[in-house]
């Protein structure tokens, strides 16, 4: 049944390829993804983009395919199977648009497989944390000069702090005796973090840095590498929109530093791995440094801690709210996830101030 339905689906898009299979893809959280092999390559990847969690699903597609166009101009002059391998191309549907719509109201669209690519859940060396660095800042690098406001914010507030701050004490007002107890030490932390917390918004916020287009979810699974682990090309361009750097830069160093799983419950092996710090900044500036200001590069550090803290509120804040947003496999996996995150701020804090 499924197959017959994803052959359908695929069969609503302009293409010339007869359906063979599928495998599904386990990416993401939200999406389901599958991988069209068809009779002959390519093949393509047919994603179903959640409509409960994006609201303005023409508006996410819209971003994707702007920005990859945009790319695609920018490697113009290389040979066309290498560009192809770099940026992300998606295929029309029979309508015109970019998307097909069907009759339980899914929204799908289609873009071609880049074969022969590795992905990483996580980092193990130096080598991949830079790689994975390099494309980041290369892919904000090529997009600087893009008009980020011509752009679908596509999740509203994603990482405004003030944003995440008044559901944190809406939370806490509502919240049990039990829980509000079990987190007294660290609601200490979130309030007497609030200041610092604030001076990425509030320097966006005056213009002393400037809004840019981000990816907003640059966890290393969101790379693509070639069989001999160099950096290849950015993927999961969902989340697409306008932003500061640091919200990429430091949301990519909380998912590759950590040196334990993100629920990991024993804290003594969660630490800050500042090799992979250095080397993620290193190839990031290599694409990066170019297009930065004075004021963005004095704040990347105050980037990572901002990402890692702004995850630690929002398990903490999950929690309170007895555990709505995030899914979790037992009673306290929300607080174990934030003991984590504050964990890692700690480690991250004291290996910044001592090198």
């Amino acid at each position: 049944m499924k197959e017959n339905k994803l052959k359908e689906t695929f069969d609503q898009f302009d293409h010339s390829s007869q359906f063979e299979s599928y495998k599904e893809l386990v990416s993401g959280h939200i999406n389901d993804t599958y991988l069209i092999k068809t009779v002959e390559k390519p093949f393509y990847v047919l994603q179903r983009i959640d409509h409960n969690v994006f609201k303005n699903v023409p508006g996410l597609i819209s971003n994707k395919v702007t920005i990859s166009t945009h790319l695609l101009e920018k490697f113009k002059d290389t040979p066309e199977e290498e560009r192809f391998r770099k940026v992300l191309t998606f295929a029309k549907a029979k309508t015109g648009n970019y998307f097909f719509n069907d009759d339980t109201g899914s929204f799908w669209n289609l873009m071609i497989y880049i074969d022969n690519s590795l992905t990483f859940d996580t980092v193990t060396n130096e080598e991949v944390a830079y790689e994975g660095g390099k494309l980041s800042g290369e892919f904000l690098n090529l997009t600087s000069d893009f008009d980020a406001n011509k752009l679908v914010e596509v999740i509203p507030d994603f990482h405004s702090m003030s944003f995440r701050y008044l559901q944190f004490n809406s939370a806490r007002q509502s919240a049990s005796k039990e829980r509000l107890f079990k987190v007294k030490k660290y609601i200490e932390s979130i309030d007497s973090l609030k200041d610092e917390m604030h001076i990425l918004e509030n320097l966006k916020e005056s213009g002393e840095i400037p809004t840019r287009v981000t990816h907003n979810d640059t966890k290393i699974s969101n790379a693509l590498f070639t069989q001999d682990n160099k950096g290849l090309c950015v993927i999961d361009t969902d989340t697409v929109m306008p932003g500061i750097i640091h919200y990429d830069f430091g949301d990519a160093i909380r998912t590759i530093c950590n040196t334990a799983a993100e629920d990991e419950k024993n804290l003594d092996l969660v630490e800050f791995n500042f090799d992979f710090y250095n080397a993620y900044k290193k190839g990031f500036l290599k694409k990066m440094s170019s297009s930065l200001s004075e004021t963005e590069l004095k704040y990347l550090p105050l980037g990572a801690k901002t990402m890692i803290f702004i995850m630690a509120l929002r398990f903490l804040t999950d929690y309170l709210n007895n555990d709505v947003y995030y899914k979790t496999k037992y009673p306290e996996h929300n607080l174990d996830r934030a003991k984590n995150q504050f964990k890692l701020i700690e480690s991250f804090s004291k290996k910044i101030a001592n090198n």
